[in-house]
């Protein structure tokens, strides 16, 4: 049977099932990167040193920007305005991984951060490499926008992998503390990973439909990749990943994501309509 191709969001309007699996999917895209980018923006002025916080917040703002864009997709197929998605809806309604809202460590970034620079560099090298092999399962999508976003993000995304795998060699090579903060950040990120690859209760209709390729597809690529990385730093493999006890795709999620939209929608939520 030959795939269903979608050119435009009104076009994607006349197909409920279509359309409903997409959306399902856009808001995963969506809410990823919106709060993994917020994590990242949090070690502004906290990095080890003047060229890692100028790096890492410098990935903090293309994820932000990458959350925008499938807001904006959102936006196109009628489900609201794209800053209102971001920062109007509640937690529940949010379909992040749990992965991604974890705090970057103890502590608030105004009050006392005492976050964990390792578990940082080691969560986001690791949703990177996700996000790359999610990327190229969607630059064949037969939602025609979609596979022309995944095609434009996944220049940037190559180097937010070259970025992590830097962090990686460094922590893996160097001193016996470095050694032991990346083997417990990595033991921390194992616990969750697993539920990167989850999409949601239409996963099974976004491969029906040629959306995106097959989760199985997505994690074999994925696992592969972790591999070869971690053999290249003389690293044994971890084992198979976990994944934690909430379901982030279904609206399930930590406390943690709370405090998190607090934050990160403070000023919108007290003036939706102010002009900057």
């Amino acid at each position: 049977m030959n795939k269903m191709m979608i050119q435009t969001a009104k076009d994607a309007q006349g197909h409920a099932d279509f359309k409903d699996a997409l959306v399902s999917l856009l808001f995963q895209l969506a809410d990823d990167n919106f709060i993994v980018g917020y994590r990242g923006s949090e070690w502004l002025g906290l990095a080890p040193h003047l060229e890692a916080d100028v790096a890492f917040c410098s990935i903090a703002q293309d994820h932000t920007g990458h959350a925008a864009l499938f807001y904006q997709l959102l936006e196109d197929l009628g489900q609201g305005k794209a800053d209102d998605l971001a920062h109007l809806r509640e937690a529940q309604a949010f379909k992040n991984a749990i992965l991604v809202e974890r705090p970057n460590g103890k502590g608030d970034y105004i009050v006392n951060p005492q976050y964990d620079w390792g578990y940082a560099v080691i969560r986001q090298y690791y949703f990177d490499l996700f996000e790359m092999v999610r990327l190229q399962a969607l630059k064949q999508s037969s939602y025609e926008p979609l596979a022309q976003a995944a095609e434009k993000l996944s220049r940037e995304k190559y180097y937010h992998v070259l970025h992590g795998q830097t962090w990686l060699k460094q922590m893996a090579l160097t001193t016996d503390e470095a050694k032991q903060r990346l083997h417990k950040a990595l033991q921390q990120v194992w616990q969750d990973l697993d539920e990167l690859f989850d999409m949601g209760p239409l996963g099974e209709d976004l491969t029906k439909y040629g959306i995106i390729e097959s989760r199985d597809l997505i994690r074999q690529r994925f696992i592969s990749k972790a591999k070869e990385d971690l053999a290249s730093v003389n690293m044994n493999w971890p084992g198979e990943p976990s994944r934690p006890k909430e379901k982030g795709r279904e609206g399930e999620h930590t406390s943690d994501l709370d405090t998190a939209l607090e934050n990160i929608s403070e000023v919108y939520r007290q003036d939706p309509a102010a002009n900057w």
